[in-house]
């Protein structure tokens, strides 16, 4: 697995592109931080196609009651990554992508001008699968070969903790970083 020069995955078999018209033009700062989320729609159902409607703005909100309850708005992340290690790409890297929301890290505001978010389908009260983690690791590798400045990795509870709890309590993060070079 790469990122090819427009910020796209390349050699890739497993990995899907699917446009989202939500981003706009990144301001001119380095990839510095990538930010790891959980997503289920509906919450704690897993295999449908809810957020992959939501990204592309084609959610049917009265596919599902609790559709009606998220707030009107254009959201998106870069990448997504199903449970069984299938990995959807919403927007170039190069572009930024709206998932982190107010957020902070290290001092600095509006993490989407500087970040990367991915996506894991799950939620706060089940543990992420074997190809969830082997997925996310060649992506973060790959991403760290195309991103010389990407140095921080966060959960979007960690930049936006008064708003949000995930990628939850079952992330393993000691699994995650054991095997990512420092």
């Amino acid at each position: 697995m790469r990122i090819d020069a427009a910020g796209w995955l390349a050699d890739c078999p497993d990995c899907e592109l699917l446009p989202s018209p939500n981003f706009d033009a990144r301001p001119d700062c380095d990839i510095e931080l990538l930010v790891i989320h959980n997503i289920s729609l509906p919450p704690d159902e897993f295999g449908g196609q809810g957020v992959q409607q939501l990204f592309s703005n084609t959610l049917d909100r009265d596919e599902h009651p609790y559709y009606r309850t998220i707030p009107e708005g254009r959201v998106s992340s870069h990448f997504y990554l199903r449970r069984d290690g299938h990995l959807i790409q919403f927007v170039s890297i190069l572009e930024r992508a709206w998932h982190a929301g107010l957020s902070c890290w290290q001092g600095r505001t509006r993490c989407n001008d500087f970040a990367v978010g991915i996506e894991l389908e799950g939620s706060d009260h089940v543990p992420f699968t074997d190809a969830q983690y082997a997925a996310l690791h060649s992506l973060t590798l790959a991403l760290r070969a195309t991103c010389p400045a990407l140095k921080g990795i966060a959960g979007h509870s960690h930049i936006a903790p008064v708003r949000k709890t995930d990628p939850g309590p079952h992330f393993d993060w000691l699994r995650y970083l054991a095997d990512l070079p420092a």
